[in-house]
C-alpha cells in the first residue's frame, strides 16, 4: 500500500540523482548492488554492535537505492528481466540482514531473547510471503495482494528500531515486530487464498505439476 502511494513523491524527489548518475556513467545495477551493500553493511555491523540509531541512518541512506535504480532504468529504457531480477533478489539479501541485525543483538548484547525470535520470525514469514508472490506469478497467477509489503515492512522496522536507539523501550519494538509478523501471516494468507481462487477457475487439466 505505503509503495503504490509514496511512488509519484520519491519519483519526483530523486529524478535529478538518478539523471546526474546516468549523466557520470553509473548504471541501474551498480546502483542496486552498492545500495545493497550499504544496507547490509548497517544491518550486520552496526546493530550487532548495539549502535540501533547509527545503524539506522546508515541503512537509511543506502535503502533508498532501490528507487533510484528502478528510476534510472525507467529513464535509460533498459533494465527489463535481468535487471528486475537481480533487484528482487537483492532486495532479499537486504531483508534478511536487516531482521537478522537486530536478532543478532537481541540475543547477544542486548539481552532480550522475545524481540530477537520475532525479529527471526519476521524474517522467515517476509522470505516465505515474497516467495509466495514469485511463485504464484511464476506459475501464471497474480498474488499481488496483501496488508504487509516490502516497503510497510522497511518503514516499521527501520523506524521503530531507530527510535529504540534513542531510548524507546524495548517493549515498542516487541510490539512492532509481533504486529508486522502478524501482518506478514494475514498477508501470505490473502495470497495462498487468491491464487487458489484463480487455480479453480482454471479449464480442467491447465494446472503445472508440483514443483520445489
Amino acid at each position: 500500500m505505503l509503495n503504490r502511494h509514496a511512488r509519484g513523491f520519491f519519483t519526483a524527489l530523486f529524478s535529478p540523482l538518478a539523471r546526474w548518475l546516468l549523466r557520470i556513467g553509473v548504471s541501474p545495477d551498480a546502483v542496486t548492488i552498492v545500495g545493497t551493500l550499504g544496507v547490509v553493511v548497517g544491518a550486520l555491523v552496526f546493530y550487532p554492535l548495539g549502535q540501533l540509531l547509527w545503524g539506522t541512518l546508515f541503512i537509511t541512506a543506502f535503502i533508498f537505492s532501490d528507487v533510484i535504480d528502478g528510476i534510472m532504468a525507467r529513464m535509460q529504457e533498459s533494465g527489463g528481466r535481468w535487471g528486475n531480477f537481480l533487484d528482487s533478489t537483492l532486495d532479499r539479501v537486504a531483508d534478511g540482514a536487516l531482521f537478522a541485525g537486530v536478532a543478532v543483538w537481541f540475543f547477544t548484547g542486548g539481552a532480550n531473547s522475545s524481540v530477537a525470535i520475532a525479529a527471526v520470525v519476521c524474517l522467515v514469514l517476509g522470505m516465505v510471503v515474497s516467495y509466495s508472490r514469485a511463485k504464484a506469478e511464476a506459475l501464471g497467477f497474480q498474488a499481488n495482494v496483501g496488508i504487509a509489503e516490502r516497503a510497510e515492512r522497511l518503514v516499521s522496522v527501520l523506524v521503530v528500531t531507530g527510535l529504540t536507539g534513542l531510548g524507546l523501550p524495548t517493549v515498542v519494538l516487541l510490539v512492532t515486530l509481533c504486529l508486522l509478523a502478524a501482518a506478514s501471516l494475514v498477508t501470505l494468507i490473502q495470497r495462498i487464498l487468491v491464487v487458489r481462487r484463480q487455480s479453480l477457475e482454471e479449464p480442467t487439466g491447465s494446472a503445472a505439476g508440483p514443483a520445489s
